[in-house]
């Protein structure tokens, strides 16, 4: 059974090593214009020439999710306002099999060496059956320190 229109079900991992191949990325900017202390954020992003408002639930396996277009004027206007709370990655989209796909992002500028990949799944029972590639590494699903907003605010955690 799938889940309402507005909610996303995705789980997040370390990447232990870069599959090969590696398939061509999209670079994306992302910054925040507010997070509250329960995680819910509202965001700005700007990938291969389009850009975006969201605003998300605090992270977690399930949470609530909502995407809006918007111009190039008013992203500009609102990217000011992300300084200080800004991420800049590459995104490469890496087939899995069964309708899945792992979006593997490499961080850039102050986060670079980091990489992460998401799965995101059409129901919570395909989530609890999804066994990962073996480059997948520890699971980050709701650790706070990884979601983007945090690593936006307060970089990369130890290693």
């Amino acid at each position: 059974m799938s889940e309402p229109p507005g909610v996303e079900i995705e789980r997040k991992f370390l990447v232990t090593r870069v599959p090969d191949p590696l398939p061509p990325g999209d670079r994306l900017e992302q910054g925040y214009l507010a997070v509250a202390p329960d995680g819910t954020e509202v965001r700005i992003r700007r990938r291969a020439g389009r850009s975006t408002l969201t605003v998300k639930s605090g992270p977690a396996h399930v949470r609530v999710e909502e995407e809006i277009e918007i111009d190039d004027r008013r992203f500009e206007a609102l990217w000011a306002l992300t300084e200080g709370r800004r991420i800049a990655k590459t995104r490469h989209l890496v087939p899995l099999g069964d309708d899945l796909t792992a979006e593997l992002d490499v961080y850039a500028e102050a986060l670079d060496g980091l990489l992460v990949a998401e799965v995101e799944f059409a129901s919570t029972e395909a989530s609890r059956a999804f066994a990962p590639p073996d480059w997948l590494g520890a699971e980050l699903t709701g650790d706070a320190r990884y979601a983007n907003q945090s690593l936006a605010l307060h970089g990369a955690p130890p290693r």
